[in-house]
């Protein structure tokens, strides 16, 4: 005897799918409205640039402990840093 999937099948063969009284097939009724994911959406001003950056432990933990908003602070910190940086130069530097 040939192994199953040689066999073929009788002509005029239509699978049918047994109906189950207790568990019919959803209707577009059933299933409601379309349910509508909403993400965050394209900021107003995208400034902000997303990286990877690697700090030292304490550093991190000190930041974190003054609360939410952490991410900001170290970056208004860095900022202030990088001013007081360019008002030392006595030369503006060139653009790349």
């Amino acid at each position: 005897m040939k192994p199953w999937h040689f066999l073929k099948r009788p002509a005029g063969y239509k699978p049918t799918k047994p109906v189950d009284p207790d568990n019919p097939p959803w209707t577009e009724k059933m299933l409601g409205p379309p349910i509508v994911r909403r993400g965050r959406g394209p900021q107003k001003k995208p400034t902000k640039v997303s990286t990877t950056l690697r700090l030292d432990a304490d550093v991190l933990e000190y930041f974190r402990a003054q609360g939410p908003g952490f991410q900001t602070r170290i970056n208004e910190t860095l900022r202030r840093a990088m001013e007081k940086q360019q008002g030392m130069r006595s030369t503006p530097r060139r653009p790349k």
